[in-house]
């Protein structure tokens, strides 16, 4: 996804469109990883000293609720990253290292059989945290080394 993308995105929305969220879009098509709301608002008042974390946490669930950027609970909190080149519905394996993200086109909701009573689910997530092959043998490298 391009900033012209995701500016055209807002628009469409009815967003007005502002240097600060300008600033916010390229700071996510030019990160490749994950940022925290901490790494974006330090990254964004560097350029508006008055702007708030209030201010950039609303705009990240605004970008997140029309599907630009997807956010991904780690065991240090909250972070944010670009959304997937596609469009299929897929989950992701994620590396708790490194934080490589590989998505898959695989969907537990396929099989669930039925639902609690007046349950109606409306979305759903569902990634697997663990440790690529790199990080594998960079870990049993180091303990070998101890």
């Amino acid at each position: 996804m391009e900033v012209q993308e995701i500016i055209q995105a807002m628009s469409n929305k009815g967003m007005r469109i502002t240097e600060q969220r300008k600033t916010l879009a390229r700071l996510f098509v030019d990160h490749e990883g994950y940022l925290t709301p901490k790494e974006v608002y330090e990254a964004m008042v560097q350029t508006y000293a008055g702007m708030s974390f209030d201010t950039v946490y609303r705009n990240l669930r605004v970008l997140q609720e029309m599907d630009i950027v997807e956010q991904f609970m780690f065991e240090d909190g909250i972070k944010f990253r670009l959304r997937c080149h596609t469009d299929e519905h897929h989950h992701h394996f994620i590396c708790l290292e490194c934080e490589r993200t590989i998505p898959f086109h695989y969907c537990p909701m396929d099989h669930v059989q039925q639902y609690p009573e007046g349950f109606k689910p409306v979305k759903h997530k569902f990634d697997i945290y663990g440790y690529c092959e790199t990080c594998q043998s960079g870990q049993s490298r180091q303990a070998a080394a101890r």
